[in-house]
């Protein structure tokens, strides 16, 4: 899946673990993702939550999709630092799950919470975005 999206290697997202169940997503803050206020847009902070999110969720077999997700933001950050994404299932029943993510600055010090909610549809992961 990674090795096919754009979206997220264009914000330059590093993943450091990628496994169903639990992902760790990382990326530098550049002033191109700045607000009004010098201030990391909640929008790149909610993007990188829901890549570690959709690798936690999917698998080689199924695509799973998002069937919804909230953010409260906890901490401002800026150009410069690293945030981190770490997704980890709460719990899975049928084709739905429940994921959270919890993203940190560089001093591990929480920037975000994130409740990703799931569905699995019947689509089988494209081959080559297994490759």
């Amino acid at each position: 899946m990674m090795a096919r999206d754009r979206a997220s290697a264009a914000l330059g997202m590093v993943v450091h673990r990628d496994e169903p169940g639990h992902a760790v997503v990382s990326m530098v803050i550049r002033d191109d993702m700045l607000n009004g206020f010098d201030v990391t847009h909640g929008g790149m902070v909610f993007a990188l939550a829901d890549t570690a999110f959709a690798i936690s969720c999917n698998d080689d077999h199924h695509v799973t999709l998002a069937a919804g997700a909230d953010i409260t933001f906890l901490k401002p950050t800026t150009s410069g630092q690293t945030l981190t994404a770490t997704a980890v299932l709460r719990t899975k029943s049928g084709r739905s799950g429940i994921y959270d993510v919890t993203v940190t600055d560089d001093d591990d010090a929480p920037v975000a919470e994130f409740r990703g909610r799931s569905r699995t549809t019947n689509l089988p992961v494209p081959e080559r975005a297994r490759d």
